[in-house]
């Protein structure tokens, strides 16, 4: 079970970390360029999957990487990953990027441009679950249940 160490972020609010300027460029241009997958799930993240206290933004620098899809109230980043990063090369680097950003208090879920294609209700499913994990109640019971005036 995923727990925050932090208080959760405002949706409208940057990563505490400062971004690079080349990371703000690339995400810039990469928001108007999505990938056949990545549009299907930016579709779906916005339309079949509000919950209350996420917000998913597309394309969001964090340090020097971009997430793809990130929600910053449960510091969820969802990649979408197509066929170029299964090369040992590229394997390694994703590995460095998700030690990075679950460095800084993210975590990441990665899914094949396959699944999103194929079994969108499943990816669905699977970034739901996590949401709900992360997602703080609003009156959390005390320590040990029951009243907490008792």
């Amino acid at each position: 079970m995923l727990a925050l160490t932090e208080p959760a972020m405002s949706w409208n609010q940057p990563p505490a970390k400062s971004t690079s300027l080349r990371a703000k460029s690339n995400a810039g241009r990469l928001r108007h360029t999505l990938t056949e997958p990545e549009k299907r799930l930016w579709w779906h993240l916005r339309h079949r999957l509000p919950i209350s206290g996420t917000h998913f933004r597309r394309q969001v620098p964090i340090g020097s990487y971009i997430a793809d899809f990130c929600c910053l109230g449960t510091r969820l980043v969802v990649e979408v990953d197509g066929g170029q990063h299964s090369t040992d090369q590229a394997l390694a680097y994703d590995n460095r990027r998700s030690i990075y950003l679950e460095s800084q208090g993210f975590h990441v879920m990665r899914f094949t441009n396959a699944e999103v294609m194929q079994d969108m209700n499943s990816v669905l499913d699977t970034i739901h679950a996590a949401l709900v994990r992360t997602t703080p109640t609003p009156y959390p019971s005390p320590q040990g249940g029951g009243d907490p005036e008792a």
